[in-house]
């Protein structure tokens, strides 16, 4: 049995040492991720394609009418996906994203390694790309920053190498860059900031060409920062404005955050931690930090800055606070770096890194099958898509929406307008406290004729929920129910057909 065991995984091994391996596997990572046009937009995907339609910005406002707490660099892909190719071209583009992380995490692989780590790093990255357990279908900034991030590592480690102040600015504008898909992925830009301390500090540099070097990746961070700037300035947005939709917002919900009653962070990082397990990502990282030391003994330089990434990103994990598992994908360009400087050694260290990475190949096959057959036998619910649906088919002209408890994916299939600004419910729970605002607008003359209950009214334990439902009963009468029994209330004296979801 272990005759054959072994047999296996040397035709294993040669199959993944073939020169066709990184392509195929930025090809499969493309065509895994393409099943995600058949089905419905998730919440944030809607979300941004929403606020990227009703863009106006304003002096108060980034976006307008409506609230989203990112840069307006992400916005802008929504925007021109969905008016280039409608709003299900962004699975494409994050399918596109999703090859060439892959191409970019096989090169980087190739300059602190070996061709056949850069071989085993492709298969790695492709299978945590395209694992369903994390996520195969939706695409968010994490997955569009992931072209950027492995594009900043390659060139810092090109800077050093050549001495090139020209990359040096590159890989820091490629870094910063990356912050304006999602604000907190830094990653790159401490992998690059301490390649270069620790390479002054080992003395592969002389001080004269890491001041260069430092001052190129200062000025290359620099031009997004104020490309943002002048942005603000051409649209009439103030700079504090943008300042906390991108950062000072996500101060206050952590706040929120900590004060919620809700037990939903806490099951939703217990699920991210399992998903990290069953796809690999674990073993991977855990592989390098077991190792660090003998690794740090070959390559300080490059075991210190894969340090600075894997540290970085998974804080950036943990003070997120709200533990999707699509967080996971941040991880993405650590996860490669650290998969390279195993796979590429040929003791037991290295074996063991090659087994791992096959291991979640499968896990990533496995899943997706899965997903394929749970999809094929009509198992999937798409409660959020069908009750919007149904409000869609009962609805008339001029009428609007409110999804209390935030989810745009209905909101979006509803192809209502909505007169409150928040499509999520942490902003909800974050710049609505007490939930003053919305019910001075379902007392008021700009009431939304539709209103869903997506959750109870005292969900989170958030001050105002009587108050809130008082006013619902005072002005609505409920008009049947969505998928999954959700109340849905209209305007009293309004007369519309009745529901008729499809879930």
């Amino acid at each position: 049995m272990l005759d054959r065991w072994l047999a296996l995984s040397r035709r294993v091994e040669a199959r993944v040492d073939s020169r066709w391996t990184v392509p195929v596997a930025a090809a499969v990572a493309f065509l895994l991720r393409l099943p995600g046009l058949t089905r419905p937009l998730r919440a944030d995907e809607a979300g941004f394609t929403l606020v990227a339609r009703g863009w106006d910005p304003r002096a108060d406002s980034v976006y307008g009418d409506l609230f989203v707490d990112r840069h307006p660099l992400v916005v802008g892909v929504f925007a021109l996906s969905d008016r280039v190719g409608g709003e299900h071209a962004i699975r494409v583009l994050g399918a596109l994203a999703c090859a060439l992380a892959v191409l970019g995490a096989a090169a980087v692989a190739r300059r602190v390694a070996s061709e056949r780590a850069a071989r085993w790093t492709a298969v790695a990255v492709a299978a945590l790309l395209t694992n369903t357990v994390i996520d195969a279908v939706a695409v968010k900034g994490e997955i569009l920053a992931l072209p950027f991030l492995l594009g900043s590592v390659l060139l810092s480690l090109d800077a050093l190498s050549r001495r090139s102040a020209p990359r040096a600015f590159a890989a820091a504008l490629l870094g910063t860059t990356a912050l304006g898909m999602k604000q907190n992925l830094a990653g790159a830009l401490a992998f690059g900031a301490v390649l270069l301390v620790a390479a002054l500090l080992a003395r592969r540099l002389d001080g004269r060409t890491f001041t260069r070097l430092a001052a190129a990746a200062v000025a290359g961070a620099a031009v997004p920062v104020l490309a943002t700037v002048a942005w603000a300035a051409a649209a009439g947005v103030e700079l504090d404005t943008v300042w906390y939709a991108v950062y000072g917002f996500r101060m206050d919900a952590t706040d929120v955050l900590g004060a919620s009653s809700s037990d939903g962070p806490v099951a939703r990082a217990v699920t991210l931690a399992f998903a990290a397990l069953a796809a690999g990502m674990v073993a991977v990282i855990g592989g390098f930090l077991v190792h660090v030391r003998r690794e740090w003994r070959a390559d300080p330089v490059v075991t210190a800055a894969t340090l600075a990434i894997v540290v970085t990103d998974a804080a950036s994990l943990a003070l997120g606070g709200s533990y999707w598992r699509d967080y996971l994908f941040g991880l993405v360009p650590a996860t490669a770096l650290c998969a390279a400087l195993l796979a590429r050694h040929r003791t037991g260290r290295g074996r063991a890194m090659r087994v791992v990475i096959g291991l979640s190949a499968v896990s990533s096959l496995v899943c997706m099958l899965g997903w394929v057959g749970w999809n094929a036998l009509d198992f999937q619910e798409f409660h959020e898509a069908d009750t919007g649906d149904a409000i869609a088919a009962a609805a008339a002209p001029g009428d609007t929406l409110v999804v209390f408890g935030g989810r745009a994916d209905l909101q979006l299939r509803s192809g209502l307008s909505t007169p409150y600004p928040h499509l999520w419910s942490l902003p909800m729970r974050t710049l609505d406290r007490g939930y003053a605002d919305l019910g001075r607008l379902l007392r008021g003359p700009e009431a939304p004729t539709w209103l869903v209950a997506w959750v109870p009214w005292d969900a989170w334990g958030a001050p105002g929920a009587e108050e809130l439902y008082a006013a619902v009963r005072a002005r609505y009468e409920r008009h049947g129910s969505g998928c999954s029994d959700r109340p849905v209330y209209l305007l009293r004296g309004l007369d519309r057909p009745p529901l008729e979801p499809d879930c």
